[in-house]
C-alpha cells in the first residue's frame, strides 16, 4: 500500500521540474546533492521511515555508494528501498 501511495504522489506532481540543487553537511564537509522534487520527497520519507534526519540517512547513503556519485547513490537507494516493499 505505502509504494503504490508513493506512486501515485509522484505520478501527480509536475514531470517538467528538473533536479533541485541543495547543500548539505556530511562528516563536517559541504556537497551539494541535485534530486528531482520526487527523489527528494521519496528520501525524505525514507529518513522519516527509519527516524533518522535527512542529513543521517544522506551520510549513510555516501558511506555506502562505492564509485557511484552521491546523486546517483541516492535515487538506486530510494529505488532499492521501495522496491523491497513489493
Amino acid at each position: 500500500m505505502a509504494i503504490r501511495l508513493m506512486i501515485i504522489q509522484m505520478t501527480e506532481q509536475d514531470n517538467t521540474a528538473g533536479p533541485q540543487k541543495r547543500s548539505i553537511t556530511i562528516a563536517g564537509h559541504r556537497s551539494s546533492l541535485s534530486l528531482e522534487p520526487e527523489f527528494w520527497q521519496a528520501i525524505k520519507q525514507l529518513a522519516d521511515r527509519q527516524n533518522v534526519s535527512l542529513a543521517q540517512l544522506i551520510s549513510k547513503i555516501d558511506n555506502q555508494r562505492g564509485t557511484r556519485n552521491l546523486s546517483s547513490a541516492c535515487r538506486v537507494y530510494v529505488l532499492e528501498k521501495f522496491q523491497a516493499e513489493q
